[in-house]
């Protein structure tokens, strides 16, 4: 009963993805061809409610499930490594259609080959931590 309001926030990020549209594989295409600006601004706000949650989360001093306070670590902004990350991301985005968020929820939608996709994203993020050392900043 204590996770219930996970099971909760996942279950209505999964209704906002699939009445936002923003899991169907034609919108992402309309997006990465520049035929749409629906993606475009799903992804906006999405940008502008995080800043404010984050901020929110910051100022009231939000605990997580374990009762500890939550902090967020400052991050390294070294160019190279996010253009070369946010290529791998995007080109993953392209060929799959579907970036993390969306994933989950076209499994819930009955697209079992998403679980190939989720898989992969696993292995990449585990191949990320084993190399992460050995990557020049």
């Amino acid at each position: 009963m204590k996770l219930i309001k996970f099971f909760i926030v996942g279950l209505l990020f999964g209704i906002i993805m699939t009445k936002s549209e923003a899991v169907s594989w034609f919108r992402i295409q309309e997006m990465f061809h520049f035929d749409s600006f629906h993606m475009y601004g799903i992804i906006g706000t999405a940008v502008v409610l995080g800043a404010v949650i984050i901020w929110s989360v910051k100022q009231s001093r939000l605990k997580n499930s374990s009762g500890t306070e939550i902090s967020f670590n400052p991050k390294d902004l070294s160019v190279p490594r996010y253009l070369f990350g946010g290529t791998i991301f995007g080109l993953g985005w392209a060929m799959t259609g579907a970036c993390p968020g969306p994933m989950f929820t076209l499994v819930g939608h009955g697209f079992i080959s998403m679980i190939l996709v989720i898989l992969s994203a696993v292995a990449g993020t585990y191949l990320y931590g084993v190399v992460r050392e050995r990557i020049p900043h």
